[in-house]
């Protein structure tokens, strides 16, 4: 019986996947951002994040237990030298999966798996965006004001119409140019 066995075998013996999953590892961590099935990356998630968190704390010890699983000096060294200081302050969650559609061929749904911290357009995105706002949820007689104001009174019964102030548009900014 299988139970409480609840990782994917991902259809390999042990040993062909652990080597599959050093060497996606290993990639991961070279290359930053690799594309793969989604099987295979949520499998690789679960391998390579404890590899991240371990490269924290830089020792010989861990070192060597990192080495263990992955096999590639490159990738530890990388790991170690550049990765680790840059999520240094993140609790987890370094890994994140895109999908990316459908492969052509098996229909297998194919997605990226990356580093979080070195996605260079996302993080350029979540700098431009514009200052967070809490999100609260709107009073039930503003959901039924609805867009032409009108409130109805719990108590009388009869409604209520509110002429909604607009604010006077802004005019399109005119540009200075000087003639010389």
């Amino acid at each position: 019986m299988r139970h409480q066995k609840k990782f994917n075998h991902l259809g390999r013996k042990s040993a062909h996947r652990k080597a599959m999953l050093s060497n996606m590892a290993a990639s991961l961590i070279i290359h930053k951002r690799i594309n793969t099935t989604l099987a295979k990356a949520k499998a690789l998630r679960g391998f390579v994040e404890p590899l991240i968190t371990k490269s924290k704390n830089d020792s010989t010890h861990s070192r060597r237990h990192v080495f263990s699983y992955l096999q590639n000096k490159e990738a530890v060294s990388e790991l170690f030298r550049e990765i680790s200081k840059k999520i240094a302050e993140r609790p987890g969650g370094y890994t994140r999966i895109l999908k990316t559609g459908y492969r052509e061929g098996d229909n297998a749904e194919m997605c990226f798996i990356e580093l979080v911290d070195y996605n260079e357009a996302m993080l350029a995105q979540k700098d431009e965006g514009k200052a967070k706002s809490t999100r609260r949820k709107r009073s039930a007689l503003k959901k039924k004001a609805g867009t032409e104001g009108e409130v109805k009174h719990s108590e009388t019964g009869a409604k209520k119409t509110t002429k909604k102030e607009s604010a006077p548009e802004a005019e399109p900014e005119e540009t200075e140019e000087k003639s010389e």
